[in-house]
């Protein structure tokens, strides 16, 4: 297979990964420059060493490398560090696959192929997980998971406490849930719903005055 038509199709896949399937699910821009920015270097490193004599052995070196980058700018979540693999995947199979041919062409449809399913957003749609402040202390694990279940409408799968301040009275916990399927209610009509049941079910009577009678 010519390396130029491998160089055009993870070009075509690195466009397909960042307009096609992570903007659209998650709409930020900073990540697509850095997917795209990641990929065509990768692309052009590894075909320079493919080139060379140096081989694809430290062309794999150099994926291990850039594989510990940590970036300090701001925080990625699990599924954007999935997609910055990927974009380094499709470099290196665009770069180093003149010796392998029809493997990295299916390579590179294989990653696309899985990033486009796993990252649909209707699998695990109700599988979710967020970091919670409660404004009470709880101790006891079983009671924090009931009261998130309550406070959530949802069932709590993994109650992680990550700070429990007995001074200020709160608790910051990390909790894994899963939705029903008829959807959680929100926490105003949680709220809302427990307001009303304290408010008396109907007014209260007026005070009545006592008569007063007076004869001649």
């Amino acid at each position: 297979m010519s390396q130029n038509l491998l160089y055009a199709v993870d070009l075509v896949a690195a466009a397909v990964l960042a307009f096609g399937l992570y903007f659209p699910r998650h709409r930020r821009r900073d990540l697509v420059v850095a997917y795209l920015g990641v990929n065509v270097g990768v692309l052009a490193v590894s075909a320079t060493l493919a080139s060379s004599a140096v081989g694809a052995g430290l062309g794999l070196g150099l994926f291990g490398v850039l594989s510990i980058i940590r970036l300090r700018s701001t925080e990625l979540s699990q599924t954007e560090v999935a997609y910055y693999f990927a974009a380094l995947a499709l470099g290196l199979l665009g770069g180093l696959g003149s010796t392998t041919g029809w493997i990295s062409l299916a390579g590179t449809v294989l990653v696309l192929v899985v990033m486009a399913v796993v990252d649909h957003p209707r699998v695990l749609r109700r599988h979710q997980s967020g970091t919670i402040v409660v404004d009470r202390a709880f101790p006891d694990r079983d009671e924090l998971a009931t009261y998130l279940e309550q406070l959530l409408g949802a069932r709590v799968h993994g109650v992680s406490v990550q700070r429990l301040d007995l001074v200020n009275d709160t608790t910051l916990v990390d909790v894994r849930y899963e939705i029903p399927r008829d959807g959680a209610p929100r926490r105003t009509d949680v709220v809302t719903s427990a307001a009303a049941s304290a408010l008396p079910t109907s007014p209260p009577a007026p005070p009545t005055a006592d008569r007063l009678e007076v004869r001649a």
